[in-house]
């Protein structure tokens, strides 16, 4: 069996609803990481001198291959990513995996078996 890591970086207040759409779609554990977003190809903003930068989650799944491709075009879809903005999510193949459950291992073999 093949494994993805999936990082999504999206706004923070989508964090719960990206949750819920890759868990819908086959993801058993997320880790997330709390991150600030600055552009910098534009002119940063202020507010009394104070400049604004946007809270953003870094959500990291570590899924079978197959399921990784499947909840990256969930979350496209239901997250809106290609519209300016709103995040960006990618799949990095893992070579070699250590600590990753029986009862994980089984549950994407489920998966994948329901998709046939």
């Amino acid at each position: 069996m093949r494994f993805s890591l999936l990082v999504a970086i999206i706004d923070e207040e989508l964090e719960d609803k990206a949750i819920d759409v890759a868990e819908e779609k086959g993801a058993v554990n997320v880790s997330i990481l709390n991150a600030r977003g600055l552009s910098l190809s534009e002119e940063k903003k202020t507010f009394f001198g104070f400049t604004l930068e946007g809270a953003q989650s870094i959500l990291v799944f570590v899924v079978e291959r197959t399921l990784s491709i499947k909840i990256m075009k969930a979350l496209n879809k239901e997250l809106e990513l290609e519209k300016p903005d709103r995040g960006v999510a990618f799949i990095i193949p893992i070579e070699h995996i250590a600590g990753v459950e029986l009862k994980e291992l089984l549950k994407f073999q489920e998966e994948i078996k329901k998709e046939l």
